[in-house]
């Protein structure tokens, strides 16, 4: 889940940079969290239910 969460944000924010031009600082906060989230889910890996 979090990593879906971290990859639409890490897509949203390159169709932002790339196709709209835009640069605001939400941009660069959706990027940083998207990031976040994905380092988190891999570090803490796949846990057994």
């Amino acid at each position: 889940m979090l990593a879906t969460i971290g990859i639409v944000l890490v897509v949203l924010w390159l169709l932002g940079l790339l196709v709209f031009k835009v640069t605001g600082a939400i941009i660069h906060i959706a990027l940083v969290i998207g990031l976040v989230l994905l380092v988190l889910h891999f570090v803490r890996g796949r846990r057994s239910v």
